[in-house]
């Protein structure tokens, strides 16, 4: 992993063009954490402690073990060769961390296949300009996107909140079209070695009833195929035994995609992965009417072709309007799930918002259980980790973190 260096003007609050593994970027740094975000196609690449004192410094988002480049229209029989045919190469070619799907998810629908659009949508490969912030020198920061075949305009900006280990983001979707505009909007976050491992890490999350994809993952499904489940516990391929989907990496040359229902009880869910050997941890909370359903996708050295080549391992837990990326859902309708809207709806010349919160945190030395976290909760200026017994385990100081979900 590449870090950047860190000097004076890392314990400042700043926003700077930096550049992260050959790639132009802006970091985001309040001192305490910084945040990486690519400049083409909007990956946050990198999130951090700054320094040991407040934790490990470990990246806890996803990079990828192949080199990735820049987006680019001009796409080559060598870059199909490194990064697969374009229709998955050209997202795949600069995909890091937590990546945006919008205006879909999934394979293109047959007009944007027909305009060389791949998996995922435009956004993940158009350039973001970043239109400065608030206040000067601060840890905040805007970036802005044109999906001109979508005829969307997508802004996010995110604020590190002062001396704490909190991310608040909120991002936009303008129509720019003259008739109402439905979409896909996922927040495509995924996570990996050496944050994410077998043995060490625990992954939690608020969702209850799911079903795994009827496709299986090209042949080397670990899940029992077109199979409903309540999370965590789902019916392996061969129906004999039961996968835990808390724990990572479960059988080397499998994979799996899955969808899941997020609790229809709550109105702010959340995502918590814990590494419990580095006592370190990260975390989202986000509103359930913005992203009512999370995607498990898991890649444990199954796929061979490029970029894969059978090496890579990764997890996505990924929140959105859509379980699946698939083009028909029709299982997600009925008695087993609520019926929530599997679509993004966005007025003519409207726009549409969704807010989350992103949060690092070291894991007090009290804490010793993956079974004892049951929940994440925000009270007024905190965020909450919550025990079996409903104690707080401990928490995190976060400026208006319920009044910047709840009320809003």
């Amino acid at each position: 992993m590449q870090q950047l260096q860190s000097d004076a003007r890392s314990r400042q609050e700043i926003y700077e063009p930096v550049r992260w593994k050959e790639r132009d970027a802006v970091r985001l740094t309040n001192g305490i954490v910084e945040l990486i975000a690519l400049t083409r196609g909007g990956h946050l690449a990198s999130f951090r402690f700054l320094n040991i004192g407040y934790g490990s410094a470990q990246n806890v988002l996803w990079e990828p073990p192949w080199t990735t480049c820049e987006p680019s229209a001009n796409w080559s029989d060598e870059m199909s060769r490194l990064y697969g045919p374009p229709e998955t190469g050209k997202f795949l070619a600069s995909f890091a961390g937590h990546a945006l799907c919008l205006d879909y998810f999934g394979d293109p629908p047959d007009a944007m296949r027909a305009q060389g659009l791949g998996i995922h949508g435009e956004a993940a490969t158009v350039e973001w300009i970043t239109a400065g912030c608030a206040t000067p020198g601060g840890a905040q920061c805007c970036w802005t996107a044109r999906l001109p075949v979508s005829q969307l305009a997508f802004e996010r900006k995110i604020h590190l909140g002062t001396k704490e280990n909190v991310g608040y983001v909120e991002e936009t979707a303008t129509n720019e079209g003259d008739t109402q505009h439905e979409c896909d909007w996922v927040e495509h976050v995924t996570l990996g070695p050496p944050f994410l491992t077998q043995g060490a890490s625990t992954i939690l999350v608020s969702a209850q009833a799911g079903m795994t994809s009827p496709h299986g993952y090209e042949g080397k499904s670990l899940l029992l195929d077109n199979s409903f489940f309540s999370w965590p516990y789902v019916r392996s391929r061969s129906a004999d035994d039961v996968i835990d989907l808390r724990h990572p990496f479960a059988e080397k040359g499998r994979g799996f995609l899955a969808g899941m229902e997020l609790d229809p009880s709550r109105q702010i869910e959340f995502l918590l992965v814990v590494n419990w050997e580095l006592r370190l941890g990260v975390g989202y909370c986000f509103r359930r009417r913005d992203f009512p359903w999370m995607a498990v996708w898991e890649e444990n050295c199954a796929r061979i072709g490029a970029p894969w080549n059978g090496a890579t391992r990764a997890r996505g837990m990924e929140f959105g309007t859509k379980p699946l990326p698939l083009p028909t859902l029709e299982k997600f309708h009925g008695k087993t799930f609520c019926n929530a809207p599997t679509r993004c709806i966005i007025p003519a010349h409207g726009t549409r918002a969704a807010r989350y919160l992103m949060f690092l945190f070291t894991v007090p030395c009290a804490v010793g259980s993956t079974e004892c976290i049951t929940d994440v909760l925000l009270t007024g200026n905190s965020v909450r980790v919550i025990g079996r017994t409903g104690n707080t385990l401990f928490s995190l100081q976060a400026e208006g973190c319920e009044t910047f979900l709840v009320e809003r």
